[in-house]
């Protein structure tokens, strides 16, 4: 008698960097199930020196990795704003959160903000709240309201990750097309009508 072997659920880690407060989520990812195993903030607002804000960021990702040995870490991308001294500083922080996770073994991979966002809700510029309202439905969720919206923004790039990979599994092996494969295999002309944009 054959017995399937199962597959040992995936760790993905989550991140969002910040000056102030740094997200932090992580998942448990199956083929057909999304379990979250921790999320939390690291509060670095009450230490004035950027450098052991930097310092704690370093070591609270690294005692993460520790602990749940995730295989990826997903991280998002800073928003750029117009203050340049603010833009440097959360440059850093994602920085040293990318180190942080390449020298433990993993592969540190950026999402944008509205990447995440689409991904989740399938609206670029959806709200920090309906973000957490599919997180809360999909992951099967109890708490209302987060504390922290840093920390689901950090659950939620995790999501993000594993929604592409499970789209770049579909795509290689053909159960989902890209619209170019879709028009190779369709009528060009009613292409042409439907994306009249696309003509030069």
């Amino acid at each position: 008698m054959n017995r399937e072997t199962a597959v040992p659920a995936k760790v993905i880690l989550g991140i969002d960097p910040g000056t102030l407060f740094m997200g932090f989520a992580l998942i448990a990812a199956s083929k057909n199930k999304l379990s979250l195993l921790e999320m939390g903030v690291l509060r670095l607002a009450r230490h004035n020196d950027h450098s052991e804000r930097l310092r704690l960021i370093y070591v609270t990702i690294q005692d993460l990795i520790q602990r749940h040995r995730p295989v990826v870490a997903a991280i998002e991308a800073p928003f750029f704003g117009k203050n340049v001294q603010s833009m440097l500083k959360l440059g850093r922080a994602q920085g040293v959160a990318i180190a942080a996770a390449t020298v433990n073994g993993l592969t540190a991979v950026e999402y944008a903000p509205n990447k995440v966002k689409q991904s989740i809700t399938g609206r670029g510029h959806a709200s920090k709240e309906q973000v957490w309202e599919m997180l809360r439905q999909s992951l099967q969720l109890r708490e209302e309201r987060p504390e922290h919206y840093d920390a689901t923004d950090a659950l939620a790039v995790a999501v993000c990750h594993h929604y592409q990979g499970k789209l770049a599994a579909a795509l290689s092996d053909g159960s989902v097309q890209t619209p170019k494969q879709r028009v190779k295999k369709g009528n060009w002309a009613q292409f042409i009508a439907q994306n009249p944009d696309r003509l030069r």
